[in-house]
């Protein structure tokens, strides 16, 4: 298979697998070895497919014994199709390389908006951002805010900015 191309480290020039698809190209060789392995970890019946009770026995390894089948069955539509490593490959990529679905960003600002006005005090989404999870400088909040429409009252239309975030800009202003 593709593993004996990993063999030859001499002269640095390391290439990436060859496969039906490009998506190794999109990642350095050790990226590629660190997914391997992971997929590896996960596929628990060593079948080349990650399913429903590969990922119900990699959970209950990390000691989540709960995990719910609807949980799992959404995780698996993920995937376009059977997950062997190159699918395992191109949700990685997917996932890495380009930003949520504009569904994905709405539903994460409509959880902090739960009268449904369409729109978050920008001082409110500003603490949030700087203080949870992946923290963000006030220089990056700023940044995001030229991009969003913003009311007299200090509300940010998250509609709007979940679309510029996808898309890109509407038009030039």
């Amino acid at each position: 298979m593709a593993s004996r191309k990993t063999k030859k480290k001499e002269g640095g020039g390391l290439r990436a697998q060859r496969a039906s698809s490009n998506v190794f190209s999109n990642f350095e060789q050790t990226q590629i070895q660190e997914f391997k392995e992971a997929f590896t970890l996960m596929d628990q019946n060593r079948d080349g497919f990650i399913d429903k009770e590969d990922l119900k026995d990699t959970y209950a390894s990390l000691g989540k014994t709960n995990i719910k089948d609807d949980e799992l069955d959404a995780m698996l539509k993920e995937a376009s199709g059977p997950i062997n490593f190159t699918m395992f490959l191109n949700m990685f990529g997917a996932k890495l390389t380009g930003t949520d679905t504009e569904e994905t960003i709405l539903n994460a600002f409509k959880m902090l908006d739960p009268d449904g006005k369409g729109s978050i005090n920008k001082d409110y989404i500003k603490r949030l951002l700087m203080s949870q999870a992946d923290k963000m400088t006030a220089e990056e909040v700023d940044q995001m805010f030229q991009f969003a429409t913003i009311d007299a009252a200090g509300n940010l239309d998250y509609k709007a900015l979940s679309y510029v975030l996808t898309h890109g800009e509407e038009k030039e202003e």
